[in-house]
């Protein structure tokens, strides 16, 4: 039995939750594993399947010559709790009770991610933090539990402090410009209280938040996309101070790169083609890419103001919206859309763009982010400096860690906590976007210093992932440890 044990290759279940930005970084880790030997199995409801099909299909055409175990996709049915056809992530959410019955539809998720655990035994589930029952469900099976959610560590141990402490308690509910410190941290960590959800107002997500840290202390350990020089004290403060096991794994985003790179299954669209052949015509570093991410609502008014920021800032631009954002003849300021007719100065672009891609062509020189965790880690990896314009959750956060700690960035000055579901009354001047854009692409020392510091840390980002990197190594060690694991338990 120990030799067939030894014979046989680990088995992970990966478990995303249904947002694209949690399952994308989930199929790059897929793809991270397989080619180390390792058995990996996606389970995903069919929409958010389609989500990430073609990326694991480009994976397993990349990896079939070398022999790797194919990633297997495997779909489970949407539980069916009111939503519309088609409904099955927060992409789709448009009220409060979209949002609770989504809540109900995870809670029935436990069962199916039960029966395959027990039909299939993998040696360990890699489950998202955001299904707090799967620590408990995966113990049912003697199945270690491994949490990710696919945000830094930085943001994760900020929120740890904000749960354990709630400085916020004392505070006046409607003073949003105090100041909020967060203790306990390798850095000093304080922000306005308008950039931090307030318990008292979200109290559904404040307890479900409760059970998210409680679920993941409990799990076998954590996983994590990023790497040990991008977060400095982080690991060590997770290991030491909270006595939580965690691996760095990333920047996963790189796995996604080199396979979209090399072509396979699922080639780009040809407007997305067309796009990076007018990145083509621009000089090195001359466009600022504009992108929000896929959960972001931006009002009118805001994307009024991002385009007279774009047209004060004179940058060339690519601007990625989303197909459900307001017509431009809504916000259009007076002589936009004569720099997009033409596409000399700009270009506007509606649905899913293919970022790494774009932030990794040489004409890019500046990335105005919502500051997602999968966006901030795709700009490391290409060495573009940002502007921060942060929404909501972990992204102040994140903003916070790009600022404060690594000084790759620079700020546009928001200070609203708001989901797409919530009322947003900041408008951020186009005359501040347009200054901050041009604090990271112009001729200054202060904008040199910080694309030098940006370049510098993309080269530590490619380093992370190669053989004998900090990430490489936690990934070695990982499979090592459950390896090991397995041959210690009693089949």
């Amino acid at each position: 039995m120990a030799s067939n044990d030894e014979q046989r290759p680990l088995h992970l279940l990966f478990f995303p939750f249904v947002a694209p930005g949690h399952l994308i970084p989930v199929a790059d880790m897929a793809a991270l594993f397989a080619p180390r030997g390792v058995k990996c199995s996606i389970l995903a409801t069919p929409v958010n399947a389609a989500v990430i099909r073609s990326a694991v299909d480009r994976a397993n055409d990349a990896f079939r010559s070398a022999g790797a175990p194919a990633i297997d996709l495997s779909t489970i049915p949407f539980p069916d709790v009111g939503l519309p056809p088609g409904v099955e992530s927060v992409v789709g959410l448009s009220s409060e009770a979209d949002r609770y019955m989504l809540l109900e539809a995870i809670k029935r998720l436990r069962e199916p991610f039960g029966r395959f655990l027990a039909d299939h035994r993998p040696d360990a589930a890699v489950a998202d933090s955001f299904y707090p029952w799967a620590a408990d469900a995966a113990a049912e099976h003697g199945v270690p539990r491994l949490s990710f959610l696919g945000s830094s560590m930085f943001g994760r141990a900020c929120h740890d402090s904000l749960l354990r402490n709630n400085p916020l308690e004392e505070l006046d509910p409607d003073d949003t410009d105090a100041v909020v410190s967060l203790p306990g941290l390798p850095h000093r960590v304080a922000l306005r209280k308008g950039q931090m959800m307030d318990p008292r107002k979200n109290e559904l997500e404040w307890e479900f938040d409760k059970l998210v840290n409680a679920a993941d202390r409990r799990s076998y350990g954590e996983l994590f996309n990023s790497f040990a020089e991008l977060e400095p004290g982080y690991a060590e403060h997770y290991r030491t101070t909270l006595g939580r096991r965690v691996w760095l794994v990333g920047p996963l985003a790189h796995a996604r790169k080199d396979s979209a790179a090399s072509g396979g299954a699922g080639g780009l669209a040809p407007e997305a083609e067309r796009c990076l052949r007018w990145l083509d015509g621009k000089p090195d570093g001359s466009v600022v890419y504009v992108s929000f991410g896929t959960l972001a609502r931006v009002t009118a008014a805001e994307l009024r103001e991002a385009a007279r920021g774009l047209q004060q800032s004179g940058r060339n631009f690519f601007w990625v919206m989303s197909e459900s954002d307001t017509e431009g003849s809504q916000w259009m300021p007076e002589g936009f859309a004569e720099l997009i007719d033409t596409e000399e100065r700009g270009i506007i672009f509606r649905g899913w763009a293919p970022q790494m891609l774009i932030l990794n062509h040489s004409a890019v020189g500046g990335f105005v982010t919502h500051c997602g965790w999968n966006s901030v880690l795709e700009a490391v990896s290409a060495g573009v400096p940002l502007v921060t314009w942060p929404r909501h959750a972990d992204q102040f956060y994140n903003e916070m860690l790009i600022l404060d700690v690594l000084r790759i960035g620079v700020g546009v000055g928001a200070g609203c906590y708001a989901s797409k579901l919530d009322v947003r009354g900041e408008v951020i001047s186009g005359e501040k976007i347009a200054e901050s854009i041009n604090k990271v692409m112009g001729d200054d020392e202060e904008a040199r210093m910080i694309r030098k510091k940006a370049i510098e840390l993309c080269g530590k980002a490619r380093s992370a992932t190669e053989k004998g990197g900090s990430s490489y190594n936690d990934v070695e060690q990982l499979i090592k440890e459950l390896m090991a694991r397995r041959s210690s338990v009693d089949v």
